[in-house]
């Protein structure tokens, strides 16, 4: 009996050390991303739309074979609940799961710039375990800046860079000459008043700024006090940085006012809603600033993207950036040949990608991405400038002008430190 019980004992000891294996090999072929983002609450349907390019953009690199030939990418869901604290609770549990990379971006500057310190404080006190934040949609200058830090990466145009491209335009602009600064009461609505009325300054010094006001973000129910003031200011303009339903609500108040203002935003048009706001209000104008636009001409790789986007998920395709930041994280740590966290953050330094937008580069020395934005304005379909409708209406968008990121690259206070 003995010599029957020790083949066996030594048959279990392998096959519980195969399967040991097995998991290990397993847990090596996977580099986990955590998404961290509203999933919930007013700006639910900015967080789902982020998701989904993310996702899409992974499944199609897993598709393809992964990274370090063979790794597959995981993407794990967070709810930042637009929280500060509730992205920190995130985060912990993104840690606890095993991420190594960081994708946000559309809860807002002020709750990504915490998220990043956070980061910044668990790699310092965990040398081997670091994570990088890839973060597509929070824009304030600070965060590559005087705010920089080696484990955030920004692939989205800044403040700055906006509405240096919006300035540009408002200076062939003749009718714009009255101005009022309306934004959300946080980092990034105080840092576009900021730039709005310095650069918009600096390029029509004849503009006339003739009020300003911030509202709490995400928790206005109804614009009228606002619209109200606005008009009493004799505005033609506003300057504002709203998004999501603080938008599309503002929109609303102006046109039941029955108030034909021209808007001028960083991002909004592309947030699902925004055209159908502007068609109801008929009146106002929404300029705007992106990579890209729905229905613009000459623009193969997008279509392309777009196309195949639409056939897999049954959404529009609206944010090429967004589904580009995977992309960026896998040619790095292709770039790296290893999935080490330092590794992959200096291969992201200088890095050229050969995006479905032309080329871009993420800048070394404060980890800003020079990528082209392009002006243009939710207007009526006239069968010439703009052929499309969006959203089942007869409003589309007007390529108003294009800039390539080293036009708007601006000097950076960032001095970055490195490990």
């Amino acid at each position: 009996m003995k010599f029957k019980k020790a083949p066996l004992a030594r048959i279990a000891l392998a096959c519980l050390l195969a399967a040991a294996g097995a998991a290990h090999a397993q847990a090596q072929q996977t580099y986990k991303i955590a998404y961290i983002d509203p999933l919930s609450g007013p700006f639910a349907n900015v967080g789902e739309l982020m998701l989904m390019h993310t996702q899409y953009a992974i499944e199609d690199i897993n598709a393809k074979g992964g990274v370090l030939g063979g790794t597959k990418l995981q993407l794990l869901q967070f709810d930042s609940k637009l929280s500060a604290q509730e992205s920190q609770s995130a985060l912990q549990a993104a840690i606890d799961q095993g991420a190594k990379a960081i994708v946000t971006g559309g809860s807002g500057s002020s709750v990504v710039t915490a998220l990043v310190q956070s980061v910044a404080r668990w790699n310092q006190r965990n040398p081997g375990k670091e994570l990088i934040v890839l973060n597509h949609s929070s824009i304030d200058p600070e965060m590559t800046g005087k705010g920089c830090s080696f484990w955030h990466f920004q692939t989205e145009a800044n403040t700055a860079m906006k509405m240096k491209a919006l300035a540009n335009y408002i200076k062939k602009t003749p009718d714009v000459k009255k101005v009022y600064l309306l934004n959300q009461d946080y980092a990034h609505g105080k840092q576009w008043a900021s730039y709005g009325r310095q650069l918009v300054g600096l390029a029509r010094p004849d503009i006339q700024f003739v009020g300003e006001a911030l509202h709490p973000i995400g928790r206005v129910k109804d614009f009228a006090p606002y619209i109200a003031n606005v008009k009493q200011s004799g505005a033609d303009s506003v300057i504002t940085g709203n998004w999501g339903q603080d938008m599309t609500l503002l929109l609303k108040a102006a046109g039941d006012a029955g108030y034909n203002l021209r808007y001028f935003n960083h991002s909004a048009g592309s947030v699902p809603g925004t055209v159908t706001a502007v068609s109801q209000a008929k009146l106002g104008q929404l300029t705007w600033v992106a990579e890209w636009h729905p229905g613009e001409a000459d623009t193969p790789k997008v279509d392309a993207l777009a196309k195949a986007y639409k056939a897999k998920t049954g959404k529009d395709f609206l944010a090429p950036r967004i589904d580009m930041t995977p992309r960026l994280l896998a040619a790095a740590i292709n770039k790296a040949g290893s999935a080490d966290t330092i590794k992959v953050a200096r291969a992201l330094e200088d890095l050229t990608f050969d995006s479905v937008v032309g080329p871009v580069r993420m800048r070394a020395e404060d980890h800003q991405l020079l990528l082209p934005q392009v002006v243009n304005t939710i207007v009526p379909v006239d069968g010439k400038t703009v052929k499309t409708g969006w959203e089942g209406t007869n409003y589309g968008f007007r390529t108003d002008a294009v800039y390539t990121g080293n036009e708007l690259a601006q000097g950076t206070e960032c001095r970055m430190v490195r490990p």
